[in-house]
């Protein structure tokens, strides 16, 4: 298991090469000394928060990024372990699956409709779309001016710039995963 110190040089090292970063480059975007990031990369400094900040924000990357362990590239994720957040009514459950990341650029969260759940959703930044993939029940999308009624297995996805609804109209739940990209 490799240390705080070892797992952040990792982690930069490892940006960097995927972005094909010189040393020097990354020193110009991150305002951080050459000489302390080829320290920090080969685990001889423990770089201090603000340090971190600085090159997480030269890179346009979460701080989390550079301390994040490495994973198994395999996550499961199980429904009885997630906790929903709600909309006021307690009718729009949303569970985060997979939060967003940076370098994929989309999130995925399980939705669950309970029976008379009508949801706004307001306009998301320019350029972002959404996925919809039903699950469970049935359940009505507008967009606009325009109205889709969707069941089980149905799918559709949508440019997300402007105010949508989500909404059930029956006497089930209904539920549908969304993924959000991000460009």
């Amino acid at each position: 298991m490799k240390s705080l110190q070892e797992q952040i040089g990792y982690n930069l090292k490892s940006i960097r090469k995927m972005r094909q970063y010189s040393l020097d480059q990354l020193s110009a975007v991150t305002g951080v000394s050459k000489g302390m990031l080829a320290q920090i990369e080969k685990g001889q400094s423990s770089p201090t928060v603000n340090t971190l900040w600085k090159i997480a924000n030269g890179l346009g990357v979460s701080f989390s990024s550079l301390v994040e362990e490495e994973t198994s590239g395999i996550s499961v994720v199980r429904r009885e372990e997630k906790s929903a957040l709600q909309d006021v009514n307690d009718k729009y459950h949303v569970f985060p699956y997979f939060p967003y990341d940076q370098q994929k650029k989309f999130e995925v969260f399980l939705l669950e409709l309970l029976p008379g759940c009508r949801h706004v959703s307001q306009q998301h930044l320019s350029g972002a779309e959404e996925y919809l993939f039903v699950s469970e029940g049935e359940m009505a999308v507008s967009i606009g001016d325009d109205y889709y009624e969707l069941v089980k297995g149905d799918s559709m996805n949508f440019t997300a710039n402007r105010e949508h609804v989500y909404e059930n109209k029956t006497e089930a739940v209904s539920a549908c995963f969304l993924l959000i990209y991000y460009p």
